[in-house]
């Protein structure tokens, strides 16, 4: 199959397209032949080095953590999809990704794809997605009436982050600079915070659950804005234990654990108009070193789809 690889950390010239075998297939493992997948900033992140203590690379590796095609072959075991199965997934991180034509995946990631996305907007939802519920549903338990600051809602996860508040029944707050305010507005933000212009913390009345997508000071100031009892989820660093006693709050930070059931349950808010996909940028695999330019530059909104199979990406 041909597949983006890297041979070693570096920039986005260390890409190079490449013939490579496919992973062999376990009893419980699907093969999904890729018709889209997508960029999202851990890509980018583990390219470079940055996540090497925590999640070293074996070369030649192939990165990318979003897919979305058809079944082309099952293990032995395997009980809950066929060939022909149009599905999406966010794969385990410590097998080669989905910057390819096909990628091995064990069938408890997978979930069919909701029928009313292509494919190219399917790709563009598990990883943010799920983050976003993990974050929302599984850790902060969000509640109708609840009010909920989103840090960068104009992101992939923040995208993702607002419309699910939202279709919990919460009060969406988002930070967002002013070119991005109609976006995100658009995704049904309540409110919308200029952070440059004016801190978040003068501008907003307390809530119940702050999502932090960016870390550093923005976390800790984020302790201020929260109601006693109220509870702060990081998916950068672990929040401040002593500040959280402080505030009289929790703080609690996770690393994504992929699922398909759950990724299931997502798709039926696609399906039912709760949620819609946020892809805004598109390029062919080949262009990959250009879609993680532009994901570092930090000047984009919604999810970078990646087109795997032309043929194929921008169908249902």
């Amino acid at each position: 199959m041909l597949a983006m690889v890297i041979d070693d950390y570096g920039g986005p010239e260390v890409f190079r397209l490449a013939d490579v075998p496919t992973l062999p297939l376990g009893p419980q493992d699907v093969a999904i032949e890729i018709y889209a997948t997508s960029v999202n900033p851990i890509d980018w992140k583990m390219r470079q080095g940055l996540l090497k203590a925590q999640r070293p690379l074996s070369f030649p590796a192939i990165l990318g953590w979003d897919a979305a095609g058809r079944i082309a072959a099952v293990g032995s075991q395997v009980t809950r999809f066929k060939p022909g199965d149009p599905v999406f997934t966010r794969p385990a991180i410590d097998r080669p990704g989905t910057y390819a034509q096909t990628v091995v995946v064990h069938e408890s990631l997978v979930a069919p794809k909701p029928p009313v996305l292509t494919y190219l907007e399917a790709a563009s939802v598990p990883l943010a997605g799920l983050t976003a519920w993990q974050a929302l549903v599984d850790i902060a338990q969000v509640k109708p009436q609840q009010r909920v600051l989103i840090h960068g809602g104009a992101g992939g996860v923040g995208g993702y982050a607002i419309q699910l508040a939202k279709a919990l029944g919460a009060e969406v707050i988002t930070t967002a600079r002013t070119e991005r305010h109609p976006y995100v507005r658009s995704l049904g933000a309540d409110q919308v915070i200029d952070y440059p212009q004016h801190p978040f913390e003068t501008a907003m009345d307390p809530v119940d659950v702050v999502l932090d997508t960016i870390g550093g000071t923005v976390q800790d100031r984020s302790f201020q804005v929260l109601k006693p009892g109220g509870i702060l989820v990081s998916i950068v660093r672990p929040p401040d234990a002593g500040m959280a006693a402080r505030y009289q709050v929790r703080g609690e930070w996770f690393f994504l654990e992929p699922d398909g059931e759950k990724l299931a349950k997502l798709g039926a808010y696609f399906t039912d108009g709760r949620i819609r996909p946020i892809v805004q940028q598109i390029f062919p695999l080949e262009d990959l070193p250009a879609a993680h330019r532009l994901s570092e530059s930090g000047q984009t909104q919604g999810k970078i789809g990646i087109v795997v199979d032309p043929s194929q990406a921008e169908t249902r």
